[in-house]
Formats: C-alpha cells, structure tokens, sequence
C-alpha cells in the first residue's frame, strides 16, 4: 500500500511511505535529495545497483532515468522523504552567491547521476528529521521556513563537494556538459534533439552548433553510428542474441535495426 505526503512549495517537500514491496521507474527531472528514514530502497541506474539503507541519503541529478526498488525490512514499512530543487529555486539562490566564493574554474559537473553521501552527519539527520513532525501533524510549514530548508539541502549538498556546484547550477555556462562525453554515455536512451540539448546545459540551436564541431554528421546521424558500433562489439563476442542487442542499444525495431545495419556492415547482424 502507497502513502504519498507531499508539503507545499511545488511538492519540494515528499513523504512516501509503503507497507509492502514496489517498484518503479523514476524519470527524475529535478535534482533530488532522498533520505531513508527505514526500510530499503534499491537504485538502478544506468546498470549499477545501490541499497539505501535507514539513515542514508542520496543525491539524484536531474534529467536521469533510474528504477526504484521501495522495500520493508525486518517488518517495518518504507518511509523516505524527498527534497526537490526547481530550476526557479535554483536560479534565485544562484543570484543571491557572492560570484566571489563560486568555484568556476576548479568545478567539474559530476558525472555521474546518483550519489551517496557520507552517513552519520549533523546537518543531514537535522534537516530530514525536522521536517519529520511537519508530515505526521499535516501542519504545512510556512513558505519561509520551507524556503530556509531548501536552503539547508543546498547547503548540505555544496558543504559536500565543490563540484556539485557546476551539477546543481548546470544553467551557467561555464559549467556546460562535454556533448560527446554525454553521448557516448547515453547513446541507448530514449532521448529527442530538444532533451540532449537540455541535459547538456544548451539551447537546442546552441547545442546543433556546438555538435559542429564535433562532427560532420547530424546529431541524429552520430547517434545512429554509435548504436551500430556498440552493437557490431557486442555480436562480435557471440554470447548475445540479435533481438537483444537491437534493444540494448537503442533501437526499438529489429527489422529496421538489421536492414540497417547490414547496409554498414555488408551482411544482416548475427552472433559471432
């Protein structure tokens, strides 16, 4: 059974709580804190596993796919609770930074999309746990006290590492994203011209000219190649059926995928 509590401030604020196992695939599209209060959440992301556990916390980069395994343990229900930065709560904290204590050039925008943070620190266990009474007494917090523990989770997030600065505020353009280091990352994901572009901190005609420089073929084109490739290595090992291959790089047609891939190729995909 699901319980979801969600406190104001465009649903920055969620409790989820679950009396039985569930799964999900969770398209996040905010950056995101997680804090287990009990039970156990498993994360798969991008083909690594990790277990949340009571007391553990999490960072999520936004414009991420990931699926989500909510479980009891030793009988006592899931409960978590949710911190989600907007790109408008962004913005504005960003404006409100001495330019002077931002690490332009020292930042790398983290490259990957979850991360643990340490256990057992103070301003982690304090921020969750005050809002612990706020969801049991269905009293909402005022907006300025919502926006102070915003604050706190951005706080806890860049007193982390410095390079969360450049996730977290990934609209600034010094801080954008590599396009091939993206794509050769998610080649195989389900993604439009429009989405690549904001994923790597771009206008989409931004990211068209930047991707000139790169290559002489479309964006499109590039994607197409490297499914391809990846998926000539894989059958080249010959311990992966075709139908397999065609989906795990991306291609959602298996006749589409082998016409064109014996145009490249000169022979229809086989294994070995």
């Amino acid at each position: 059974m699901e319980k979801l509590d969600v406190l104001d401030m465009n649903g920055a604020f969620i409790a989820s709580y679950f009396t039985d196992d569930k799964g999900c695939a969770h398209e996040n599209r905010e950056h995101t804190l997680i804090y287990l209060l009990s039970g156990e959440l498993e994360i798969s992301d991008h083909g690594r596993k990790t277990v949340l556990r009571q007391g553990d916390c999490a960072y999520m980069r936004r414009d991420n796919l990931m699926y989500l395994q909510k479980r009891v343990k030793n009988d006592v229900p899931y409960h978590s609770i949710v911190l989600k930065f907007s790109p408008k709560f962004l913005k504005e904290f960003y404006r409100s930074l001495n330019r002077r204590d931002i690490p332009f050039t020292d930042a790398k925008r983290e490259k990957k999309s979850l991360r643990v943070l340490p256990r057992d620190r103070a301003d982690i266990k304090s921020l969750f746990e005050s809002l612990v009474p706020f969801f049991e007494s269905g009293q909402q917090p005022s907006a300025d006290l919502q926006r102070l523990k915003m604050t706190e989770g951005l706080y806890v997030l860049l007193n982390t590492d410095a390079n969360l600065y450049a996730s977290l505020f990934d609209f600034v353009e010094p801080w954008k994203i590599d396009i091939l280091e993206y794509l050769n990352e998610n080649y195989a994901e389900d993604l439009s011209m429009e989405d690549i572009a904001k994923n790597t901190g771009r206008s989409l005609a931004t990211f068209k000219r930047d991707f000139t420089k790169y290559s002489s073929l479309t964006p499109q084109k590039w994607i197409i190649r490297k499914r391809l490739e990846v998926a000539h290595q894989m059958l080249s090992l010959g311990n992966t059926r075709v139908v397999d291959v065609c989906y795990d790089v991306g291609f959602k047609n298996p006749s589409h995928f082998s016409r064109i891939y014996k145009e490249v190729y000169g022979s229809a995909p086989s294994m070995g």
